[in-house]
């Protein structure tokens, strides 16, 4: 049985006309005709009467009209949703991204999403998380990529993957030799952190009070390379995730931390009211698929 047969048997089970059901189904009568005799026979039971002038269905084609006509709506369905998906994808997608996704991973991302979908045109601003969360309540976002934020009613956090953060420091500083180090060691150390406006120091001053360390933080910048140029000038270090210094090709030193250990998840944000577009869940699915890749390349662990 072929899809052609239900559709010719579906005009004229309609129609109840020969003429009329060819018309419909743009074939010549004899060919209709041809057709409903083959699909009879494999069928082995009549579906028409055709006995008088007039074409009648018979209690087996009654049956049949209504498994055949469900049938044809989901195929339908089904090419009708194919169809769109192959259509060229438009549109624009806005992204809100903290500095260290935005340095080699989402770029990544997305010249490999507009080599399929050029109609797209992506629109990325590189904020703080706080920035991020203002955003995607205001709807001038469509997705954040960052942190886990601070308990948001509105926002919700979908984790992608862990990763620790360590002190950063040139290879000349004197802890540059060091494997690891306590937080309580870096207890009057010089540091330049982020302002206590982002997360991340909020979570390091929480590091730091646990362990009883007070560092000498001789500086806050807001930015990775402000942080590195002042790194790479005096003996001075800062904290953050050993991806955030990856795409830098400078001299430095990594050096994890411990007791305790500052992590961070990084994850989507979204706002649940926020209707997605399918140039936006495209988008995001690749995200996906791409950063647990980028995680095991870190050395991160999945959230």
């Amino acid at each position: 049985m072929e899809l052609r047969h239900l559709r010719y048997f579906i005009a004229l089970a309609s129609s109840l006309n020969f003429t009329r059901a060819a018309e419909r189904v743009h074939v010549t009568q004899s060919t209709l005709s041809h057709q409903i005799r083959q699909l009879e026979e494999e069928i082995g039971q009549h579906l028409f009467d055709r006995s008088s002038k007039r074409v009648v269905l018979t209690e087996a084609g009654e049956s049949f009209l209504i498994y055949a006509a469900r049938a044809l709506t989901v195929i339908d369905q089904g090419l009708s949703e194919l169809k769109q998906t192959v259509a060229p994808m438009t549109g624009t997608v806005r992204i809100g991204t903290t500095h260290t996704f935005n340095l080699g991973f989402l770029p990544d991302c997305i010249a490999l999403f507009l080599k399929h979908n050029p109609t797209v045109k992506i629109v990325i601003e590189e904020l703080s998380g706080d920035a991020i969360t203002d955003g995607l309540k205001a709807e001038q976002l469509d997705v954040g990529i960052g942190y886990r934020p601070e308990l948001q009613k509105e926002i919700r956090f979908e984790p992608l993957f862990n990763e620790e953060l360590a002190l950063i420091v040139a290879k000349t500083h004197p802890l540059a030799k060091r494997k690891r180090l306590r937080i309580a060691e870096l207890h009057r150390e010089s540091l330049v952190l982020l302002p206590s406006s982002f997360s991340t120091r909020r979570l390091l001053d929480e590091c730091f009070n646990a362990a009883g360390a007070q560092p000498n933080i001789v500086a806050e910048m807001n930015t990775i390379p402000a942080m590195l140029g002042l790194v790479m000038r005096d003996h001075v270090g800062f904290i953050a995730a050993p991806s955030a210094v990856a795409e830098h090709n400078k001299p430095l030193r990594v050096i994890p931390l411990e007791g305790p250990t500052p992590i961070r998840t990084h994850g989507l944000l979204f706002m649940d009211r926020h209707v997605q577009t399918p140039a936006s869940m495209a988008l995001i699915s690749l995200i996906r698929k791409q950063t647990k890749a980028k995680a095991s390349e870190l050395g991160a662990t999945p959230a």
